[in-house]
């Protein structure tokens, strides 16, 4: 929106939309450099993705195959690899600056390969981890997986393989929040509880945002981490520009919070590699008896505020995998939680090319554990400071970025669709996977078609019947045709 604002010195220097792990990360580094900083967001952070989350610091326990065959992926994990990094020194400033005693839980990761998916994509994930880890020297053991401390699945649901990695840890989500709102404020930081509603524009600039109580804030700068609710707020671009962003839908993800019946724990993580276009069956030991058992993963365009009775459904078929006895325990909390999903799959990191806006968003399940490194590049670009170039093919306004072949993207289609039927433990007469199968190819084959016949978009952005994601990509794709050469 384009408003005619009287000519005075801004409330504050940055504006930051979005007060989740990536927003208030934003802020702090901010408000630690001496900059007037306000962040904007409901204190109760409802269905955002950091307030749900496991919180995994995974970076190889992410890896899938895919992730390493493309030049994007890799560059993901690399940028994985240093925000690991970068965890130890961020944990003890934000426990010096706050009223926390610990901020990551658990002792390393455990990664499990059980028979209760398919082939191509728990074994091969399995082997993709192995061979990130060699590929930087990373440390892991192999572990017998009937002595993994805790671990006790159900007899049909023993693990073939286990390996420990001791650098991969947790973070405890909502003391993380805690800590970086108690940072941010005590460096000078202001709060504020309320939704952005507007950006808005004077001469082709940002200058300030409208709350949607009706409150206007004025700022040099406007950074929108605001995750799944981003596109929206791009409508003050002017429409050429806004379709040559991915717009950004709503991976809904639902998970539990469990209390153990006789209060004991895991140690660490203990997950399986990712699968059906989420991150894996996981157990994330919290405080007090209680473990997160997630993660269901569903794209749609709309946020998600509820959770799916299949999804609850395929939560609790999955206890089976870890501890036999989690069928006694109790549900203490329904999560439900809206991952920024980019039309790409990839983060959307700088400037849109109007002076003074940027996107710090779109990172996917990636976001929480790259706050650090994130929140540092970005205040380096707000700043005009040296920052990571490598990190300009994030840059909003791009063409589609294409990791895999049309072929590469409908096989993965087909498999993490058959795969979610095993992990629902389905019965089935013996001929039936390969006619489901055949179905599957078919049908999800006609609809990347009608997508577009030449762009390749990610295999969770056609699986799911959603038209309105259909629509976004067709208008995205058509903005870049031409330039494309297609």
């Amino acid at each position: 929106m384009v408003i005619d604002v009287v000519d005075a010195a801004p409330n504050y220097d940055v504006v930051v939309a979005g007060n989740g792990a990536l927003g208030l990360s934003l802020g702090l580094v901010l408000a630690r450099r001496g900059l007037r900083v306000a962040v904007v967001g409901r204190a109760d952070r409802p269905y955002a993705a950091s307030a749900a989350a496991g919180a995994m610091n995974g970076c190889f326990g992410e890896v899938t195959p895919h992730l390493l065959r493309s030049e994007h992926g890799r560059l993901k994990l690399a940028m994985d690899y240093q925000a690991t990094g970068r965890w130890d020194a961020w944990e003890q400033g934000l426990l010096e600056e706050s009223d926390e005693t610990a901020i990551r839980t658990a002792n390393g990761t455990v990664v499990i390969l059980n028979t209760v998916g398919v082939h191509e994509i728990d074994t091969e994930g399995f082997r993709a981890i192995r061979a990130a880890l060699d590929e930087y020297k990373e440390p892991y053991e192999d572990l017998d997986p009937a002595e993994v401390p805790w671990l006790h699945p159900a007899p049909t649901a023993r693990p073939l393989h286990a390996m420990f990695i001791p650098g991969e840890h947790a973070v405890d989500a909502p003391a993380l929040l805690r800590a970086l709102s108690a940072a941010f404020t005590r460096n000078g930081g202001t709060l504020v509880d309320d939704l952005v509603g507007e950006v808005l524009l004077v001469g082709g600039r940002a200058v300030g945002v409208r709350l949607t109580s009706g409150t206007t804030l004025s700022a040099g700068h406007v950074a929108l981490a605001t995750g799944a609710a981003t596109t929206k707020l791009l409508d003050c671009l002017p429409e050429d520009v806004r379709h040559r962003i991915p717009a950004i839908v709503a991976g809904r993800g639902v998970a539990l919070m469990v209390r153990t019946t006789d209060g004991v724990v895991p140690e660490s993580v203990i997950r399986t590699p990712n699968r059906a276009f989420a991150c894996g069956l996981h157990v994330v030991p919290r405080r007090d008896g209680l473990i997160y058992l997630g993660a269901t993963n569903e794209v749609e365009s709309q946020l998600g505020t509820t959770a799916a009775i299949g999804e609850l459904n395929l939560l609790l078929s999955g206890t089976s995998q870890m501890h036999d006895d989690l069928v006694n325990a109790w549900v203490e909390r329904i999560m439900v939680g809206n991952r920024p999903v980019p039309l790409d799959g990839f983060p959307l990191l700088g400037s849109v090319g109007v002076e003074g806006l940027w996107l710090m968003t779109g990172t996917y399940r990636d976001g929480l554990h790259q706050s650090p490194l994130l929140a540092a590049d970005m205040a380096a670009r707000i700043l005009g400071e040296p920052h990571d170039s490598e990190l300009d093919v994030f840059t909003p306004v791009r063409p589609p970025i294409e990791a895999m072949t049309r072929e590469e993207s409908l096989e993965m289609a087909v498999r993490h669709t058959l795969g979610s039927g095993y992990e629902h433990e389905w019965r089935l007469p013996d001929d039936w996977p390969p006619m489901i199968e055949k179905h599957f190819r078919a049908a999800f084959g006609r609809t990347l078609e009608q997508v577009d016949p030449e762009f390749v978009p990610p295999p969770e952005m056609f699986i799911f019947a959603d038209e309105s994601i259909h629509a976004a990509l067709r208008t995205y794709y058509e903005a870049h045709r031409g330039a494309s050469g297609r």
